[in-house]
């Protein structure tokens, strides 16, 4: 008999980053960066939240305004798994995109996910290229774009305006990783006659030549009356 052979595994899944122990609550005006920081392994997203300035917008609007925030943070490990140059490779428009994408205008606590209606609104606008769909089932949060489906792993900060939410992976937006339509050809303009083809001849008004039809009667009408006075003269004479 041959002898056994030893049983293929498949590799085992790249672990993902454990989730980071929640940041507690401090006095003073709300710095998400900051936050981010102090939760650990979120380096890379607060330098691109810096580089696009998106941190600051976030912070001015925490802290003027009663609107709640709602950020979707993916982890260092979520970066490094993306090929290398990939955030480099985009557009400033992009990037501003890609982050905004990562924010939902609006406080959604975890026990708030199960009632949300999809697609999910993200600051980077609504529409089928930027549709972000949230699921749960049991405790688990899942998330999906069309192009990346992750899951909530661990919740990094939450008061009363702002919920932090740890993922594992970047959410990818369908309006920056595939091709954008064609745009719709202008509609032609009512009103603007158009160009008249070469060598077309255009309409113009009958020519008013009365005046030199005058002269050319009166000379007839003479010579007419000459010629019967001639007649009349050779009968009678």
């Amino acid at each position: 008999m041959p002898p056994p052979t030893t049983p293929v595994k498949a590799p085992p899944n790249a672990p993902s980053q454990a989730p980071s122990a929640q940041v507690a609550t401090s006095p003073g005006p709300v710095d998400v960066g900051k936050i981010l920081q102090k939760a650990g392994h979120f380096t890379v997203f607060v330098r691109l939240m810096q580089a696009t300035t998106e941190d600051a917008e976030l912070n001015k609007e925490l802290n003027t305004t009663n609107n709640g925030i709602t950020i979707f943070a993916p982890s260092d490990n979520a970066f490094s798994s993306l090929k290398s140059g990939f955030l480099n490779a985009l557009s400033d428009e992009d990037k501003t995109e890609l982050v905004k994408f990562h924010v939902l205008p609006a406080l959604v606590s975890s026990s708030q996910f199960q009632t949300v209606s999809n697609p999910v609104r993200t600051q980077a606008g609504t529409g089928p290229r930027v549709a972000l769909n949230v699921t749960t089932t049991g405790n688990f949060v899942n998330i999906s774009t069309g192009l990346t489906n992750t899951s909530i792993s661990g919740t990094v900060y939450t008061d009363s305006q702002l919920a932090i939410y740890q993922i594992d992976k970047v959410l990818f937006p369908v309006d920056i990783f595939t091709p954008k339509p064609p745009a719709p050809a202008p509609a032609p303009e009512l009103g603007k006659p158009g160009k008249a083809a070469h060598g077309a001849e255009s309409p113009t008004a009958p020519k008013d030549i009365s005046g030199a039809l005058t002269p050319l009667i009166l000379v007839h009408n003479n010579a007419l009356t000459l010629a019967v006075s001639c007649m009349v003269a050779a009968i009678f004479s």
